[in-house]
């Protein structure tokens, strides 16, 4: 009897440990989305703008600038964005008819409050001489303007070089 008991009692045990696992699986769950297109075709029959300006206060090339560019960029109406960290400078090229150069101010600050615009201009054509208003900026600090405008053609860093080359 007393074995009978035991096998009984080892039996009870056995089941219970079984039967009570926290081992237990995640219930997975399929759910369709609907896919919504990100960029409205352009209108090939509107009058498209370009835009310059500053941004002050970014502190890195992939965080701030990268974000900025892409909230731009998705905004209704712009045709191209980019936002060169180095130089602090923003272009936007833009339809007129969707787009204002106060959304575009609006859309940088959104990102993040930090972000100040400057010096925002329409422009024919993007600047693409950094180097030159850098030279102008280091190595030409305390000349006249057209000393600066020599000094720059002279300059001897590399981003000059190169552009002298091209």
């Amino acid at each position: 009897m007393k074995n009978l008991k035991n096998i009984l009692a080892i039996a009870i045990i056995t089941i219970a440990a079984f039967s009570c696992k926290n081992e237990t699986q995640p219930e997975v769950k399929t759910i369709d989305t609907l896919v919504k297109a990100t960029k409205a075709e352009l209108d090939p029959n509107a009058t498209y703008a370009k835009a310059e300006f500053k941004i002050e206060g970014m502190t890195c090339a992939m965080g701030c600038a990268k974000s900025i560019e892409k909230k731009m960029a998705k905004m209704e109406g712009v045709k191209s964005a980019t936002v060169d960290f180095e130089r602090e400078l923003a272009m936007v090229e833009y339809d007129q008819a969707k787009v204002t150069p106060a959304s575009l101010e609006g859309t940088v600050t959104k990102v993040s409050d930090t972000y100040k615009i400057k010096d925002m201009k329409t422009v024919d054509a993007f600047s693409k001489k950094a180097c030159a208003a850098d030279c102008k900026k280091d190595c030409c600090k305390n000349k006249t303007e057209a000393e600066k405008m020599a000094c720059a053609k002279d300059c001897k860093k590399a981003c000059c070089a190169k552009e002298a080359k091209a």
